[in-house]
């Protein structure tokens, strides 16, 4: 498990909010959710997503934007629409004076706008999820990525479309999975871009020494690696692996280890009844001291307190 796919099978990543929304201009919608990551797909029309401290990217049919949190933003037709409702955190919808407008704009089953029709169809996807391993994705990503419809091309989309007003059983875990496929291709066409800067361990999947050295410890954290014992799964000798992973990773191969297991550990320590224990034994360390001296270094607070920390936040 790499930290896309951590991002999407984490304890907070299950059950993402989706939203098909149609409206007729002139509208423009204020974003306060705070969301960690959105996925917005332009099904018909055009629009435009305005952030207050930079120019408006325009949107249309085709285009798919992902936008990083926590900064607000607007979506509407235009930069000089006023807002007319408010999203906030929880999926609260609000008129700009803090009247609730979300049935009065309910269209269906998880359909809502100003239109019964709508001249603009989005198809809105909020992952809520934000734990250490899904900020190792997040960090690599810009505030606003779009991609044209003209040169990215998506069956998923279209899936997507169709399957979100339906209201048939296990409907939210296909469209979870739908909703997934959109994300996971999405960043994988804006890390082939020569402008995205991927992370350095997106890069070097495809190295020949260090890929698979960072498959085996994204995949198995908890075996007892050493720089001898990954070399020889790898296939090279111990120094040969040490430079080169240590040259496009970014740090030694022992330390990526360290930084992925306390990230695991991180959000293990969410899940219901989770044990300081229990975890530390899931990530490869031997006693719960050891474990606990590495968390604290980490990220200067004990699991427990830090857990308590994350959890009333």
């Amino acid at each position: 498990m790499d930290a896309l796919a951590g991002f999407l099978t984490g304890p907070r990543a299950v059950g993402a909010f989706l939203l098909r929304t149609q409206m007729d201009p002139p509208w423009a919608l204020r974003i306060r959710d705070e969301a960690p990551l959105t996925i917005l797909s332009v099904v018909r029309g055009s629009g435009c997503i305005c952030f207050d401290d930079a120019a408006p990217h325009a949107i249309d049919a085709g285009d798919t934007a992902i936008v990083r949190g926590p900064d607000h933003y607007t979506v509407g037709d235009s930069p000089g629409t006023a807002p007319q409702a408010i999203i906030g955190p929880g999926e609260s919808c609000t008129s700009v004076d803090g009247g609730d407008v979300s049935e009065s704009m309910n269209r269906g089953v998880r359909t809502w706008g100003n239109s019964t029709s709508g001249t603009v169809v989005l198809l809105t996807g909020t992952y809520t999820g934000d734990g250490e391993v899904s900020r190792r994705l997040l960090h690599a990503l810009p505030r606003l990525i779009v991609l044209r419809g003209e040169n990215w091309d998506c069956p998923y989309v279209r899936l997507l479309a169709e399957e979100v007003g339906h209201a048939h059983p296990g409907q939210g875990a296909v469209l979870d999975r739908l909703l997934d496929l959109v994300l996971v291709t999405a960043l994988r066409t804006w890390f082939t871009r020569p402008e995205a800067r991927a992370p350095a361990w997106y890069r070097a999947r495809t190295d020949p020494v260090a890929g698979p050295a960072l498959r085996l410890l994204h995949n198995n954290p908890a075996h007892p690696w050493t720089v001898s014992s990954l070399a020889g799964q790898v296939g090279v000798a111990r120094a040969m692996l040490a430079r080169r992973f240590t040259e496009l990773v970014g740090e030694p191969p022992m330390a990526f280890l360290t930084g992925w297991r306390l990230a695991l550990a991180a959000d293990l320590l969410l899940e219901p009844d989770a044990t300081v224990q229990a975890v530390a034994r899931r990530v490869g360390y031997g006693s719960p001291f050891t474990f606990s001296s590495a968390y604290k270094r980490r990220y200067g607070l004990s699991p427990q307190n830090h857990r308590a920390a994350r959890l009333a936040g």
